[in-house]
């Protein structure tokens, strides 16, 4: 379908601009929201009239939005979620906990306003753009975490995933000395779980070869009933 627009659209074109569109698009969206007409003789004819005053408007709106901007670039929303040990939301986090938690600070922001890419479905921090204006784009903060304690370090710059990741491994490197008798648990030449593992189980062979492998205390020898 071939349409006029009355507004700037990402990646379509700007107020006048005549594009081609899918139909489903065109009569789902940019048309009972009013951002573009049906491109025939008729609607341009009735565009072209009201042009001076479809730009002014657009220019006044503009500017009120680029002064609401100011107000809402690096607003940061923090949001507690349950998560799993590996950072995964028990849920996601949705447009509508974006928008309540922008309000909360004043922002007077529509959900309609908020650009999610995709859904948010694990702890982290996140730039989310708010259109004010199809020609205004603010960049808001999105902190999901599972705890304010987690939210504070991911606002100072902590990868949290990424700690919870090495904290694993640096308990997985103590086990390894432990078990191996090593004091020493750096990087180089620990271990792994698995290696653990193998050591307990070449023990066991060498105590069984050569006779010093335990007795099971709640078995008894054979009896020698059939001698």
């Amino acid at each position: 379908m071939d349409i006029i627009l009355l507004e700037r659209v990402e990646k379509l074109g700007t107020i006048g601009d005549v594009v081609t569109v899918k139909d489903g698009y065109a009569r789902n969206f940019l048309l009972p929201n009013k951002k573009a007409l049906r491109a025939n003789k008729a609607n341009r004819e009735v565009f072209e009239a009201n042009r001076e005053r479809i730009e002014a408007e657009n220019a006044s709106k503009r500017s009120d939005a680029e002064t609401k901007s100011k107000d809402v670039d690096g607003l940061e929303v923090t949001l507690i979620r349950a998560a799993s040990n590996t950072g995964q939301l028990y849920g996601s986090a949705s447009v509508r906990d974006i928008e309540n938690g922008l309000n909360e600070q004043g922002a007077e922001i529509t959900k309609s306003m908020i650009v999610l890419e995709r859904p948010i479905k694990s702890i982290g921090m996140y730039d989310v753009r708010v259109m004010l204006h199809p020609e205004v784009v603010s960049i808001v903060k999105v902190n999901v975490a599972r705890s304010e304690d987690e939210a504070e370090l991911q606002r100072s710059g902590v990868d949290v995933i990424a700690k919870m990741f090495e904290d694993d491994q640096a308990e997985l490197r103590e086990l390894a000395a432990e078990v191996t008798g090593d004091g020493d648990a750096s990087d180089e030449g620990v271990p792994s779980a698995a290696d653990a593992a193998e050591v307990f189980e070449e023990a066991s062979v060498e105590q069984a070869e050569d006779g010093t492998a335990p007795r099971d205390e709640g078995t008894s020898p054979p009896s020698d009933a059939n001698a």
